[in-house]
């Protein structure tokens, strides 16, 4: 059966020969058709047919066409998948691009909170080492410097003594104040017990003292010492000096009797403690006072002194004219 002849090819459409010469040649070789017969037959040679060869002929005509169609269809097809892969690829970018500032305005927004939590943490810790860092520029500056020192506390000594003694301090900042400078200055004064320092800026230093407290005179060798409780020389005299009670305890101030005697001494009110003008001790457990009316006073032991001093003030007031008073027993005193 013959194919039906192809149609001429319109103007808009290339032709065969515009394909072969613009397009990249994609060339089907044909060979000759051949017949095949029976092996008796022998090898059948092509008849030249007219009809075959004007069909070849068309045939030829018909597969040029399509060759040329087919590889404008290619190129087509790929310059669409070529152009829509370039459109794919950027709206995929775009899409990931909005998918991560998605995400890290997601991030932000859950992290808010956290992230105020720390910057004010970190505002206070700032704001805390600006403030010491400050102040200690300050403490160590001229402008927080010595002017004046105050003595509190000094009832026996001399405060201008005091303020003599410490005067190198004058002019340092407070902060670098030399503590040993001024325990070195003090301990030239045997009448204090202990003292404290205090910075009052901006220019102010106190110093705060406590007096040893004397309990009375006791003979030496060359004479009368004044001593406190913990058997401190405060001074000594080759008198008996005013207003010092006569210690006569048993082993000097070394001993048992000494420190009993002395807590007895610090335990009685000032009033009281003005009054005595004898201290005896032959033991730690037998403490005598006598008082500058003639009174005298057995205390016994330094235990309850408190409480024995209470109650002597009291016997006192209910017995003036009682002698002797025995507080050894605070709950059970005696009144001769």
């Amino acid at each position: 059966m013959r194919r039906p002849a192809p149609l001429p090819a319109s103007p808009e459409e290339p032709t065969a020969d515009d394909v072969a010469v613009d397009a990249t040649p994609v060339r089907r070789r044909r060979g000759p058709l051949l017949r095949f017969g029976s092996a008796a037959e022998g090898p059948s040679t092509p008849s030249p047919d007219p009809d075959a060869e004007s069909q070849g002929e068309s045939d030829a005509d018909h597969d040029g066409s399509s060759d040329g169609s087919s590889v404008t269809a290619v190129i087509e097809e790929d310059d669409r998948r070529a152009v829509s892969d370039a459109v794919g690829s950027g709206e995929v970018w775009r899409a990931a691009r909005a998918r991560r500032k998605a995400l890290r305005a997601e991030i932000r927004r859950f992290t808010q909170r956290s992230r105020r939590r720390r910057f004010a943490v970190w505002g206070s810790i700032g704001a805390v080492a600006a403030l010491v860092l400050g102040s200690v520029i300050a403490a160590y500056s001229p402008l927080f410097a010595v002017e004046e020192i105050t003595v509190a506390g000094a009832k026996t000594l001399d405060p201008a003594l005091v303020q003599q003694s410490l005067s190198d301090q004058l002019g340092a900042p407070l902060a670098l104040v030399d503590a040993d400078d001024v325990k070195s200055a003090l301990a030239g004064f045997p009448l204090i017990e202990s003292y404290a320092l205090e910075a009052r800026p901006p220019h102010q230093l106190v110093v705060r003292i406590v007096e040893r407290l004397p309990i009375g005179a006791i003979r030496v060798d060359d004479g009368y010492s004044v001593v406190d409780a913990a058997g401190v020389v405060l001074s000594t005299s080759p008198k008996p000096p005013e207003g010092a009670p006569a210690l006569d305890i048993a082993g000097g101030t070394g001993s048992e009797a000494f420190r009993s005697a002395g807590l007895v001494m610090r335990s009685l009110p000032a009033d009281l403690r003005a009054t005595v003008t004898e201290v005896h001790a032959t033991s730690g457990d037998n403490v005598t006072l006598r008082l500058d009316d003639g009174k005298s006073v057995v205390w016994g032991s330094e235990k309850d002194s408190v409480r024995k001093a209470a109650v002597l003030v009291r016997l006192i007031a209910a017995s003036p004219d009682s002698r002797v008073f025995d507080v050894s027993s605070p709950t059970v005193p005696v009144v001769g």
